[in-house]
């Protein structure tokens, strides 16, 4: 596949689409980090799946190098096409996939591509390859990068009851005294997600953790007392 014509003409789709006063309503929602064509969720799906059902997608050995060029592209919605596009081969799921997803996370990095890649790559990597899930998880909460250490807090997002209590409960102890907010919210965000599940362990884990208010807060949302 030609990977420059390909997305050639997937712009060809995204400039037809765009609308310029959306671009700067969802830029101003981004905190102005990235510049947007203005193609909101729905329709931008819509556009992606019947792109790919026209286009085809690249073969898995081009993967990485198609998303290199989406995320050096300025407008956000083809970093949000290279995520989907990655979606498209769990199926052909190798070991170093984890590397493409990495540099996902860690490139042009906010919560609304590390969110995704998180739940939904991350999640279901690991559920193929969990034996590697203690060392990348500890390579991931020392590295800093706080994007990565939020991604090894919800990467458990869908698991429900096959969710790795202990291993969410070292995590949170290990970040709960950041500061940052995305990680404080994370911390609540994976314990609400599974309150879902385990209300008592997660009333159980807050009372006797020290946590940040907001924390606190977001994990017990949603149980009725």
């Amino acid at each position: 596949m030609k990977t420059n014509l390909y997305i050639s003409n997937l712009t060809k789709k995204f400039r037809n689409t765009a609308d310029s006063d959306k671009a700067v309503q969802m830029s101003r929602y981004m905190k102005d980090l990235f510049i947007f064509y203005g193609i909101q969720a729905t329709p931008r799906r819509e556009i992606s799946r019947s792109f790919m059902q026209k286009e085809g997608a690249p073969t898995k050995s081009e993967l990485f190098k198609t998303i290199n060029i989406l995320w050096a592209l300025p407008q956000r919605e083809y970093q949000y096409f290279g995520m989907e596009l990655a979606s498209k081969f769990k199926r052909q799921s190798e070991i170093s996939d984890i590397e493409i997803f990495e540099w996902m996370i860690v490139n042009k990095s906010w919560w609304d591509t590390v969110d995704y890649i998180a739940a939904n790559h991350v999640g279901s990597y690991f559920k193929l390859y969990d034996q590697h899930i203690g060392q990348i998880m500890k390579e991931w909460l020392d590295s800093g990068n706080i994007w990565l250490q939020r991604t090894t807090l919800i990467f458990q997002l869908k698991y429900k009851e096959s969710t790795d209590v202990d291993l969410l409960s070292r995590q949170i102890l290990a970040l709960k005294d950041s500061k940052e907010f995305f990680i404080r919210k994370a911390i609540g965000w994976a314990l609400r997600e599974y309150s879902k599940t385990n209300p008592g362990w997660v009333i159980e884990f807050v009372d006797k953790t020290t946590l940040s208010g907001l924390s606190s807060r977001e994990a017990l949302k949603r149980i009725k007392f």
